[in-house]
């Protein structure tokens, strides 16, 4: 699905990633960890074409993008949810989904057209029930774990086939982290949808993956199969 290859990027004259090579599976999920600073949210920058790579590629079910525009690349099915609960603080819940099922935002749900920006934030709605009880409410006086769920249901409304999320239960209390838990798998098992998914809770993201990767100083310093049998792998590598 996407391939990220011996990525090197940064900011002006400091090199972040270091030859970082990550895939995400179709239909799956790829999980990135490591601690702050390890370099995760520049390689999601990086594969959504935000930050221009030094050198390396990225590739889209085969296709080099690395040249391509953020716009271009949702176009071609991705989506990207930053970290830091973002929203329109003063528009109500209704309004932050409708800005992006009408497309004001310049990204449009894929197959849109007559009634699919009803139905898209329909489909957004179900998955996260809680915020159509907060339609009416303003973004900014939402909890940080209502605000995410925002995030993503804003994300998932351009039906994307590959999702890259930055720390989604970061600073959440256990109870919506769950529900975001659930989701994201839910959504991965019906099948469509492949996640980069960079987290900081360990267990949750090896739940969720097929593959994971450590990154330490921005170099994959570990990496294998995915599930509950690599947990404590995980736990040692990022331990060092």
């Amino acid at each position: 699905m996407l391939d990220i290859k011996t990525i090197q990027a940064g900011y002006e004259r400091t090199t972040v990633l270091h030859g970082v090579t990550v895939s995400v599976p179709k239909d799956g999920v790829a999980a990135v960890l490591g601690h702050n600073g390890a370099g995760k949210s520049t390689l999601l920058r990086a594969a959504m074409g935000l930050l221009k790579p030094g050198s390396g590629a990225v590739l889209l079910d085969g296709e080099d993008i690395t040249r391509l525009a953020p716009h271009q690349r949702v176009a071609r099915g991705m989506a990207y949810v930053p970290q830091g609960q973002q929203s329109f603080p003063h528009l109500t819940t209704a309004e932050n989904l409708q800005l992006v099922a009408d497309g004001r935002l310049g990204v449009r749900p894929r197959r849109s057209g007559s009634g699919r920006g009803k139905e898209s934030i329909a489909e957004a709605l179900d998955l996260f029930p809680a915020l159509r009880e907060l339609s009416g409410r303003r973004a900014g006086l939402l909890s940080g774990g209502q605000r995410q769920q925002l995030a993503i249901a804003r994300a998932l409304i351009t039906r994307p086939r590959l999702l890259l999320l930055d720390e989604p239960t970061e600073g959440i209390q256990p109870s919506v982290v769950a529900e975001i838990e659930e989701t994201i798998l839910a959504l991965t098992r019906r099948g469509g949808l492949s996640v980069l998914l960079v987290e900081q809770h360990v267990g949750f993201a090896m739940r969720a993956a097929q593959r994971y990767y450590v990154l330490e100083a921005g170099r994959v310093t570990s990496s294998g199969e995915g599930g509950t049998k690599s947990e404590q792998t995980v736990r040692a590598a990022l331990s060092v």
